[in-house]
């Protein structure tokens, strides 16, 4: 190999001096964009990681007892805990251990049981059957609770004695459901204000444990050996489902949302909802929670998936809808009798026999895990487990679903197949640019290409929203053909050349004159293709392609986002990749022809390989484009967060994931950190894809410089 390096040795002092500081000053800046990456990936780190955080409890201080009698409920809003106990007698409390309220007897006589809607209206049951509704009111404007009757302070009639359980639901505006039950019956109950109530006798059989749903559509009510499901439909009760039980349930509890039901028993504490198949909608049991059993108390969060057991030994075990198993554990002490959470999850209240206490406890995302960002979960109401992302949600905003399996998928499927219809065309036009085109036409060609990757990305996705996919969505068959005929054209075009007439083969022998033929023959394939099979394929089916496809065909797709990326990657690709051919020393190409090698044989065998490393950098870069690609794959695709869609479906990337929900999202939140983990992996994947192609291209230099020196 020929050694083109000329020592200079210089006597200037200045110059020397100039060119050791420029030296420095190139190393400083080297080591400058090192520093940057690496304080972009502890930053993102540092985002990140409070997701994976363990959560913590702070006990407050012990305070005394506020009653020697027994609390029926027990709750904590907006700074005050309240009680009511077994004598019907309520009473609000400071949490910061202030002096209490005075206590207010809400009920005259001993309570039962005290069921709760929305943890804000109870329903209070005596051994008689009668029964109050009250709520524990903190909107009054001097920021002091009160005790609300929104029915009246007067007891109703249940009907009769003997009720022992009881389960109330809010139905709409001033507006409840109670249902009542001795063990053997049921009886609904519709309650509003001002009118009077409406009961109905279900035929149920034996009664152990009883449930409503949120907003009144579900009745639960189990026994010993089996669960049933009642659907509530205005003034219509229906039994819907009857499930045999294989081991007495000794508690059931509802998820926040009311969609999941909790059943522990002996075995364990199992989730159990909704789905929806050919035989109607029926409950399932879904899963069983690792570790779970059935313990001294069953706690739910009020607005969270996110439910505790508490042993008789003051064990605290939390489990999340989204983990298999407990996520958290915690001693409280014994002589726990009573446990609430606080709405938002970030304290729990507890009663013993000599006082009460307040726990605060950080956990801010405890449904947040490796497992639910890469593995399928069955969320609620969904057939089968899955990977979705689907950051909120109307009605329940709280079960966000952060799956990145389906970014991810996109991101690599789109950057896949931008580079496999990008890479034949860009190192296509580089081989024909660099060997085989005249040098007076490179000069205008190369230029030319080079300005074709100065276009914004933005303009070619609105390209390629606006015109394009329209434009495709007709032309489907013709667009499908037509890589096969270019290049069962391109193929035809050396037999035929030997055909043409003597004068002008001796025309076209020239470096560069086949252009005049190739081109036009090219584009008139091409309009052929897009025009005349479109009306084929019309006139034969009725309809064109892309409306007969069994799967169904989105304007916005894959096939879309893939055209257009390649388009912007093709410039890109060429230019690197040419100057990497261009570049390798015109003494081996003139070397291999006067030994007889053809023109091809000395590509192959000679130039290719030693402009290999540059070939490979180029491709490297081009997919590391691809992958990072946003404005294109925003715009061009129908920005569906899906794993299984084909080539004529949505996708969506991680890069444009994050452009779309990033400015939606509340600082700080599961959300906002969860894009932010998305850059990461963006980060991740961008520096091992570069290193691992910089190891190639060593590898490939290594190789080819060392076949060229022993040349």
């Amino acid at each position: 190999m020929i050694d083109n390096h000329i020592p200079v040795n210089y006597s200037n002092r200045t110059r020397r001096y100039v060119d050791r500081l420029i030296a420095r000053a190139i190393g400083a800046c080297g080591v400058s964009v090192l520093l940057v990456m690496m304080l972009l990936f502890v930053w993102l780190l540092w985002v990140v990681m409070p997701l994976f955080a363990t959560p913590s409890m702070q006990a407050g201080p012990l305070q005394p007892a506020l009653s020697a009698r027994p609390a029926v409920a027990l709750g904590v809003n907006q700074g005050w805990g309240w009680r009511i106990d077994s004598q019907g007698e309520g009473r609000f409390f400071p949490l910061n251990g202030a002096s209490p309220e005075p206590t207010l007897q809400l009920a005259r006589g001993p309570l039962i049981s005290a069921a709760t809607a929305d943890n804000s209206s109870l329903l209070l049951l005596q051994p008689d059957g009668n029964f109050q509704l009250v709520q524990p009111d903190f909107s009054a404007a001097d920021a002091m609770p009160r005790w609300k009757f929104p029915l009246g302070d007067g007891a109703f009639d249940g009907g009769s004695g003997g009720f022992t359980l009881a389960a109330l639901a809010s139905s709409g505006d001033k507006r409840w459901l109670a249902a009542l039950s001795d063990g053997q019956h049921i009886r609904l109950l519709r309650l509003q204000a001002g009118r009077p109530m409406q009961s109905d006798m279900l035929a149920s059989g034996p009664v152990s444990q009883l449930l409503l749903s949120p907003n009144g559509t579900l009745l639960f009510a189990s026994s010993d050996r089996s669960l049933r499901v009642w659907q509530i439909n205005g003034q219509r009760v229906t039994l819907r489902d009857t499930i045999p039980l294989t081991h007495p349930p000794r508690q059931i509890a509802l998820l926040s949302g009311g969609r999941s039901l909790l059943l522990a028993d002996e075995t364990g504490i199992s989730q159990w909802f909704d789905i929806a198949d050919e035989q109607g909608v029926h409950l399932h049991r879904i899963r069983d929670f690792n570790g779970a059993r059935a313990q001294q108390a069953l706690i739910t969060e009020p607005q969270r998936r996110v439910f505790a057991t508490l042993s008789g030994s003051g064990e605290l075990r939390m489990f999340a809808s989204k983990r298999e198993g407990a996520f958290f554990s915690h001693a409280l002490g014994e002589g726990v009798r009573q446990a609430q959470f606080a709405p938002l999850g970030d304290g729990l209240l507890i009663e013993r026999a000599d006082g009460w206490q307040y726990w605060r406890i950080d956990n801010p995302w405890p449904d947040i895990s490796l497992r639910s960002l890469w593995q399928k979960v069955w969320y609620e109401n969904y057939p089968q487990p899955d990977w979705v992302w689907q950051s909120t949600a109307v009605d329940d905003p709280y079960q966000a679903k952060f799956s990145l399996v389906p970014m991810v998928a996109g991101t690599l499927k789109a950057a896949a197949l931008a580079m496999l219809f990008a890479t034949p065309l860009a190192l296509a036009a580089a081989i024909y640019t660099a060997w085989f085109m005249s040098p007076t036409l490179r000069r205008w060609i190369k230029p030319a290409m080079e300005m074709m990757g100065a276009l914004p990305s933005v303009v070619v996705g609105l390209f390629a929203s606006l015109w394009l996919a329209p434009q495709i969505a007709v032309r489907l068959s013709g667009v499908l053909l037509l890589p096969v005929a270019l290049a069962a054209t391109l193929l035809l075009c050396g037999p035929l050349l030997k055909r043409l007439p003597s004068r002008w083969r001796q025309r076209l022998d020239a470096p560069g004159r086949e252009v005049w033929l190739l081109v036009p023959l090219l584009l008139l394939v091409s309009a052929l293709c897009l025009w005349l099979t479109p009306l084929s394929d019309a006139a034969l089916w009725g309809k064109p392609l892309a409306e007969r496809l069994p799967g169904g065909y989105e304007q916005r797709n894959l096939l879309i986002a893939a055209l257009a990326m390649g388009f912007a990657l093709v410039p890109l690709i060429f230019t690197l990749a040419e100057d990497a051919i261009f570049s390798v020393p015109a003494a081996l190409g003139q070397g291999s022809l006067a030994l007889g090698a053809t023109a091809w044989q000395t590509l192959s065998r000679v130039i290719l390989p030693s402009a290999a490393s540059g070939i490979f950098a180029a491709l490297m870069i081009g997919f590391g484009r691809a992958v990072g690609e946003t404005m294109i794959v925003l715009m061009a695709t129908g920005n569906t967060p899906v794993t299984e869609g084909g080539l004529f479906h949505g996708v969506r990337a991680l890069s444009a994931n994050i452009a779309v929900e990033m400015p939606e999202a509340a600082a700080g939140s599961a959300h906002y950190r969860i894009l932010f983990l998305s850059a990461l992996v963006l980060l991740v994947f961008t520096l091992v894809l570069n290193t691992l192609a910089e190891v190639v291209r060593q590898s490939l230099r290594r190789r080819y410089g060392q076949h060229e020196r022993q040349g």
